[in-house]
């Protein structure tokens, strides 16, 4: 199947509106939308952020950069869990990311002016 199309046929999404709705369709065949409250959503979120983390856990910093095939498509699922269940998480609050992001980003900003930045310090 090519990477475009979704295990039904479908055109894979290609932006976040996209994607929320597939999860909602997804979760709908499922019956699982009482069980996606936002606390769930959220364990969720951090159950599959630490499965992310356990493929990182005893590598050298090299290591971490230079992950071999296997390993970077094994990262890249549990990357994918992640974000599945914030788009989830998002939706049920009804809160756009991409304006969310931007505006932390802004904040961010702010915080942390160009020309300010922490240097680490040479031993």
């Amino acid at each position: 199947m090519p990477s475009d199309a979704s295990p039904s046929g479908d055109p894979a999404p290609t932006s976040l509106q996209q994607l929320a709705l597939r999860l909602q369709d997804f979760a709908q065949q499922r019956d699982w939308g009482q069980l996606h409250s936002p606390k769930n959503l959220a364990s969720a979120l951090i159950v599959e952020a630490g499965e992310l983390l356990e493929h990182f856990q005893w590598l050298t910093e090299e290591q971490s950069r230079n992950l071999p095939a296997d390993k970077k498509q094994a990262v890249a699922h549990e990357m994918a869990d992640v974000l599945l269940y914030l788009v989830q998480m998002a939706t049920a609050l009804d809160v756009d990311l991409i304006e969310a992001a931007n505006a932390k980003m802004e904040i961010n900003g702010g915080k942390y002016p160009v020309g300010q930045e922490q240097r680490k310090k040479e031993r």
